[in-house]
């Protein structure tokens, strides 16, 4: 039987998809047994690579606000889980970071989603997240996180906190007046139990 600590042993030492990584594996998850809520991003970009540790960017920052946390509070493996759709840096294509590489979510995530026992909440952030996360996901992200309470009280659908995605927040005010303060919310809920 695979215990947690072992997994994550594995997946640290991963070199499935190294022939396309351009700064090679340096696969970045943290998790614990106790983790309540499940953070499912889609892939480290270079900061977070070059940092070894999750979300370590202005993305992170924006991400943290959201949820009402501080970074001592997100780094808590006991509160958050942070398993990413691709574990390691999958490179830069025309118009920002390539997609996450396929092999963690078919290989990895079928092993350790079952192993985090605790988890009350899962925030799926960004299209790939939803894709493997949300049942049902509507037909485009804008419409899916127009639709969180559809998904509630298990899962919440979340665009991508990146400072690229102010457009999409000026568009969206519904965003920051309904969704956030409910988020907020169900964090402060499942951190509490």
């Amino acid at each position: 039987m695979t215990t947690l600590p072992g997994l994550l042993r594995d997946i640290a030492s991963c070199r499935e998809c190294e022939a396309y990584l351009p700064r090679g594996p340096r696969p970045v998850i943290r998790a614990s047994a106790g983790s309540r809520i499940l953070i499912a991003g889609q892939a480290p970009g270079r900061k977070v690579h070059e940092s070894g540790v999750p979300w370590d960017d202005a993305s992170g920052k924006r991400l943290r606000e959201w949820l009402g946390v501080d970074a001592s509070s997100f780094y808590d493996a006991g509160n958050f889980a942070i398993v990413p759709m691709g574990f390691c840096y999958p490179g830069t294509g025309a118009n920002g970071d390539l997609p996450p590489r396929p092999e963690c979510s078919r290989l990895w995530h079928p092993r350790l989603l079952p192993l985090l026992e605790n988890v009350k909440l899962v925030l799926a952030v960004g299209g790939y997240a939803q894709a493997y996360h949300l049942p049902e996901r509507k037909r485009t992200l804008t419409e899916t996180v127009a639709a969180w309470r559809e998904y509630l009280p298990m899962a919440m659908p979340l665009p991508h906190p990146s400072p690229r995605n102010q457009m999409w927040l000026a568009r969206n005010p519904w965003f920051a007046a309904e969704l956030l303060p409910e988020l907020k919310k169900r964090v402060a809920g499942a951190l509490a139990k």
